[in-house]
């Protein structure tokens, strides 16, 4: 390992976003992966389970969780990046974050999974129905969409789920600014790897190629968090009424997100007021048209625009559900955790005809 680098241990074993963190670390100048952890194939070629990432992980294997274990005690500073399930990524950080304390190691958790996103155990444990696996170690995670929270002062931060990040990015602005009343009405449309790499029915391509249709609407897990996060970053308290849709693509979310407007609005205001707001976040593109799922599938941009009609007001957002959604956000938070440039390693565009 070059002394230069911060060492970068996966938590997911061979899920997507797991591969996707992986192959952004791999372009990324001051990290590198370290381990990754599979308690189910330790000992087994990372390529295997990834083989469009051989070239360049070729000879690097699953590690256990006891090996990860001894890294964390060892390494006098590291990067674990969560991609663990919820329901299981709060006691096994918990368990390394034990083991660091122990050895008088620090290392940084950039959690992907549901399990720190909320404040308080109750909350968490309101919407998934079991105990939180670390109650204890909530207070020291800070959850949000980067382009939100310009500081952090815990040690440890959370990224929002990808269907959250985008119906944030969309709405806030709308909130913040005064633009819309506080109850909105979302839609969106998710590619099929968010829902994970073991195949169901809703997943299985056959059954959804050319299809289209809603699944638990008014009535997604993400929307308890959606409502707390737009509040923290908004400071506004608002209703969110979501139904997400499954997309006959791969990769990728859209999403469109209505309110009554507050005031008198063109739509030329609309766009230009969301311009403002995130003037300065490199990844966010705000255009008078209506963003492409193709513009940013995977990349780490969002692509925003904006519409009225003077009594309704719109705000569309499309990001790619593993990178901006999932690892693309964790690395831009692992960027600012260790002082790199918030950018770095994330900046190559869509290719455009995927």
């Amino acid at each position: 390992m070059s002394q230069s680098k911060i060492p970068a241990i996966v938590l997911g074993g061979t899920g997507y976003v797991a591969g996707e963190l992986l192959r952004l670390i791999a372009a990324h100048p001051f990290v590198e992966v370290k381990a990754i952890l599979s308690d189910s194939q330790p000992g087994e070629s990372v390529a295997k389970s990834f083989p469009h990432l051989a070239p360049v992980y070729g000879d690097l294997k699953f590690s256990s969780l006891d090996q990860i274990k001894e890294l964390v005690g060892s390494l006098p500073q590291s990067a674990i990046v969560s991609a663990a399930p919820h329901g299981v990524a709060a006691a096994l950080i918990d368990e390394l974050l034990k083991v660091a304390e122990a050895k008088g190691t620090k290392p940084r958790v950039i959690d992907i999974s549901a399990d720190y996103r909320y404040t308080t155990a109750g909350a968490y444990e309101a919407v998934y129905k079991h105990a939180h696996g670390a109650p204890s170690r909530l207070a020291q995670f800070t959850c949000a969409v980067p382009e939100h929270l310009d500081r952090v002062s815990t040690p440890h931060v959370a990224h929002p789920g990808c269907f959250s990040t985008a119906v944030l990015l969309a709405s806030v602005p709308l909130l913040k600014l005064g633009l819309a009343e506080p109850r909105l009405f979302v839609s969106g449309i998710t590619g099929s790897t968010g829902s994970g790499r073991t195949p169901v029915a809703g997943t299985h391509h056959p059954q959804r190629q050319s299809d289209l249709y809603a699944y638990n609407p008014l009535s997604h897990r993400h929307t308890p968090e959606i409502t707390a996060l737009a509040q923290a970053a908004s400071d506004v308290a608002a209703e969110f009424s979501f139904v997400p849709h499954s997309g006959p693509f791969a990769r990728g979310i859209h999403v469109t997100v209505q309110a009554t407007a507050k005031r008198a609005l063109k739509t030329a205001d609309v766009v230009e007021s969301l311009k403002q707001f995130y003037a300065g976040k490199p990844f966010i593109r705000v255009n008078a048209e209506m963003p492409h799922i193709k513009d940013v599938a995977t990349s780490n941009y969002a692509f925003l625009s904006g519409a009225t009609n003077g009594s309704t007001v719109v705000a569309t957002c499309a990001i790619d559900n593993l990178t901006k959604g999932a690892a693309g956000g964790a690395m831009q938070w692992l960027n600012r955790v260790f002082g790199f440039e918030e950018t770095t390693g994330l900046t190559t565009p869509a290719p455009g005809w995927t």
